[in-house]
């Protein structure tokens, strides 16, 4: 696989993003970049301070432009977004224009929230259940923008579901 290989990974949070994303590109013999990590080193803080610190619009602001470098760098193949940003419409514009395939991880929220509260990162719009839920029925309607549709069952361990994306995406065999 190697250069042609361009996707992105989006859905809500604590769905298996950046876990999915690293057995992804294992398989596909490419780079995997989470954009949450990418964030971090450019403005060496956690993402919880630089939210609290600035703000969500701001947030906003330096996700999009951490997202347009990692776009424009022929290494990155595989990208786990945050939960956030697909939400974006000039973020969406931008995984368009370079040409990758979006593929939106779904599954409950019950399955997302059990993920989030067993997580070690605290995330800044995951401060109570009610709020979370309510985020996350708002932002379906976004995620079911990408070009591909993955659930996620709870029986699936992340590399079956990176197994599945390789196969049905990238017509890859591997019996």
């Amino acid at each position: 696989m190697g250069s042609e290989t361009k996707i992105v990974l989006t859905g809500f949070m604590g769905v298996g993003k950046t876990t999915v994303a690293r057995f992804l590109a294992s398989l596909l013999k490419s780079e995997k970049v989470d954009l949450d990590f990418i964030i971090e080193q450019a403005e060496n803080k956690p993402i919880v301070e630089i939210f609290n610190a600035v703000g969500e619009a701001r947030y906003r602001q330096i996700e999009t432009e951490n997202l347009r470098r990692t776009l424009s760098n022929a290494q990155a193949q595989v990208i786990a977004l945050g939960g956030g940003a697909w939400t974006i419409a000039e973020n969406r514009r931008l995984i368009r224009e370079q040409n990758f395939t979006t593929v939106w991880l779904e599954s409950t929220f019950e399955h997302c929230w059990r993920n989030i509260r067993a997580s070690r990162k605290e995330r800044p719009l995951a401060k109570n259940k009610q709020q979370t839920q309510q985020l996350f029925e708002e932002r379906q309607r976004l995620y079911c923008l990408a070009d591909w549709h993955f659930i996620i069952k709870p029986d699936l361990t992340s590399f079956e579901v990176a197994k599945k994306i390789a196969e049905e995406v990238f017509s890859m065999d591997f019996d």
